[in-house]
């Protein structure tokens, strides 16, 4: 709505019919007027500096902002266009920030591919700005237009600091851009600054600073050589800024192989492969004619390919796919294309070579072939149709099968290679995806075949599961305990109607460093996931789960902090929705038992003590209560040395024991590469990081508490 202290003249109409149709159905143009619709109106302008750069003409980009909830964006692009557009009469800048489907991208003249198609990015941002400000270095001159919800104007401000409250006056004979000062020679480039309109964005709309980072981390990998800087001013709490203005810098020299080895987590099976291609294709466009009708025309476009992808021992698939730069989170027909040629392939290079791989006759899926897969799909065209926009899928049809084409003729090519090293790895990768397909399988019919058992029913469970009776998974609990030892005397300290215990022999296997057939072929892991009923890998489904809670109960010693990060490093590589919805825990069984000496016929006390500290914390305390313990003072080396009452008291009863939850952090679930890193460190293949990892901190060890 246009304020009713602004004059509404009839020279105006023509630009604000159509920006008030913005106004009016924002969420048609934005997708939502929350946080999500402030940050793509965002994303309209500095996909347009974007654009310059990757037409190669601008080479940095800098976002500052504001405190006062104003954010600038500036490029030293080529700058808006400042002569008089003919048709109109009006000048470059004012056309494109009050016409809706208007702009350089049209025709193909100016861009050869741009993420911008429809014309409206910067008119819907201004529409829905209560003040814009612009500024354009051009041919040694500082260009400046200054606009109020859509409408050309001068602002009366007072001071130095530009407000959307101070005084607006509308041009009312004709608008001005105005010459505010002289550029260096040779420099060009634009500066825009806006202020939200909070009569149209909710007021707890916000831009989102990590979203911001994480946008401008990811174009400067797509573009290479592109310089971003990001500035926040706001200090918002729980912000990088909150205790003062902070600056990031992004600029990569590397293009989308960089990206995918910034986003590949898991330890690598190839290597980060590169795919390219051009395809060209027709297509019926309307185009305007000398006296301005339209008409239909066929024009053959160019499309080219471009694709980084590398497979990992994982089994999360990691796709990003990108048009003109311009990420595409819900996919189109270029990654349906990319799907699938990969399949294709995949289907009939395994069926070719069926026996040595020992496939059998089962089909090839696509989870199978993208289990552990990382991908950077980028596409470069003129005029992309997307589905809104909001540009989050892409509708040219023609663009499937030249991607599908490329895809399936560079994957054949590597999967059939005779170089030695891109033999192996392709022999890897096939061995791979066939364990996939037999782990698909496995779960399956597991699935299938598997349901909880009750004394009635015969039970297909490992023979060494002592098993609960209850079959509520809410209210069961599994105990995975070290050694049959152990095993004999929590079978008496349990209480059998809900506690399951699951013995394992020493060691278990390190899946970080094996493949998924090792993993599988494996007595002791193949056991667990078998007992935990949920299935693994891709095919985990956290409410087949027969259990509420998994417990490790190991040693309180060296080999049993190891044991209980091999199950650790199991379960999260390959069960860790368990872990993620905090349903595994490790038990803490005490170090100590001091028995205190009570006088008369009272019996004497027993403490538990579960550290050094605490240990010496009580016998200071008895010593200064002048009470005696019986020496020696007993030190638990393992779950065996106890009693049965000893171990249910401690840490089994659920009234007296102590759990540990083990969770992702807050910062691991926001960033899966935290977890994904540490583990990778702390149990990969490559030994020089951690032994570099244990000389960097070996000067933060209590020597006092190495139990040697």
């Amino acid at each position: 709505m246009v304020p009713l202290d602004t004059e509404y003249n009839a020279r105006h109409l023509s630009v604000l019919e159509g920006l008030e149709a913005v106004r009016k159905r924002p969420g048609m143009y934005i997708g939502s007027t929350d946080s999500r619709g402030l940050m793509h109106c965002l994303w309209e302008i500095i996909d347009n500096s974007v654009d310059e750069a990757l037409a190669g003409y601008g080479q940095s980009i800098r976002i500052i902002l504001h405190a006062d909830n104003s954010v600038e964006i500036h490029d030293d692009g080529r700058g808006i266009p400042v002569d008089i557009e003919p048709k109109t009469g009006l000048s470059g800048v004012e056309v494109v920030f009050t016409k809706l489907h208007a702009g350089g991208k049209f025709g193909g003249g100016s861009y050869a591919a741009s993420g911008g198609l429809h014309g409206v990015g910067a008119s819907v941002v201004n529409a829905l700005s209560s003040r814009l400000d612009v500024q354009v270095d051009r041919a040694g001159k500082t260009y400046q237009m200054t606009f109020r919800r859509g409408e050309p104007g001068v602002f009366a401000d007072t001071g130095s600091k530009p407000s959307p409250d101070a005084k607006f006056t509308p041009f009312l004979e004709s608008s001005k851009l105005e010459v505010v000062g002289k550029a260096k020679r040779g420099v060009t480039g634009t500066r825009i600054r806006y202020w939200a309109d909070r009569q149209i964005f909710t007021l707890d709309a916000k831009f989102s600073y990590q979203e911001l980072e994480a946008r401008a981390r990811q174009t400067s990998f797509l573009v290479p050589g592109l310089r971003i800087t990001l500035r926040d001013e706001r200090r918002l709490p729980g912000t990088p800024g909150e205790d003062g203005p902070v600056e990031e810098v992004f600029h990569h020299d590397g293009g989308i192989s960089e990206f995918v080895e910034f986003l590949a987590a898991d330890a690598p099976v190839t290597d980060i492969w590169r795919l390219h291609g051009t395809g060209k294709f027709k297509e019926s466009v309307p185009v305007l004619d000398e006296r301005g009708h339209s008409q239909i025309a066929e024009v053959e476009r160019d499309c080219e390919v471009d694709i980084a992808l590398r497979w990992g021992i994982g089994y999360e698939t990691n796709v990003r796919s990108f048009v003109n730069i311009i990420a595409t989170p819900k996919g189109g027909t270029h990654q349906a294309g990319f799907e699938q040629a990969l399949l294709k392939t995949f289907r009939k290079v395994i069926e070719a070579n069926a026996r040595k791989l020992k496939a059998g006759n089962d089909k090839i899926e696509k989870d199978d072939v993208f289990a552990g897969l990382t991908a950077v799909l980028t596409v470069r065209l003129a005029e992309p149709q997307f589905e809104g926009q909001t540009k989050e899928i892409l509708g040219t049809s023609a663009v499937r099968a030249i991607v599908s084409k490329v895809v399936e003729k560079e994957i054949t090519a590597r999967l059939n290679s005779t170089a030695r090293g891109d033999k192996a790895q392709a022999a890897q990768l096939l061995e791979k995806v066939v364990s996939e397909m037999k782990s698909r399988i496995s779960a399956r019919v597991h699935k299938e075949t598997q349901r909880r058992k009750n004394a009635l029913e015969t039970s297909s469970m490992p023979v060494k599961l002592a098993d609960c009776r209850i079959d509520d998974p809410e209210r069961s609990e599994l105990f995975i305990v070290e050694g049959d030892s152990a095993l004999g005397t929590a079978k008496m300290a349990r209480s059998s109607d809900y506690q399951a215990l699951l013995p394992i022999r020493g060691k278990i296997l390190n899946v970080q460093k094996a493949s998924v057939a090792d993993m599988l072929s494996n007595a002791e892991c193949a056991a667990l996931i078998q007992v935990v009923g949920a299935g693994s890998g891709r095919s985990f489904q956290l409410d087949a789960r027969r259990y509420g809670k998994v417990i490790f109960m190991t040693d309180a010693d060296v080999d049993g902090a190891h044991i209980r990060t091999l199950l650790l490093t199991l379960f999260f590589r390959y069960m860790r929705p368990l872990v993620e919805d905090g349903r595994v825990y490790a038990a803490v069984p005490p170090l100590h038992r001091v028995e205190v000496i009570n006088s008369g016929s009272k019996a004497n006390e027993m403490v538990y003590t579960y550290s050094e500290k605490e240990l010496h914390q009580l016998l200071a305390r008895l010593e200064k209560e002048g009470k005696r313990y019986k020496e020696p003072i007993q030190r638990y080396k393992g779950l065996g040395e106890m009693d049965a009452d000893q171990l249910a008291e401690t840490t089994m009863d659920p009234r007296h024991r102590t759990l540990r939850r083990i969770r992702l952090s807050e910062a691991a679930e926001a960033n899966q590469h935290v977890d994904e890193a540490t583990f990778e460190l702390l149990m990969g293949s490559d030994v020089a990081p951690r032994k570099d990892f244990i000389i960097a901190g070996a000067a933060m060890l209590d020597r006092d508490r190495i139990d040697a």
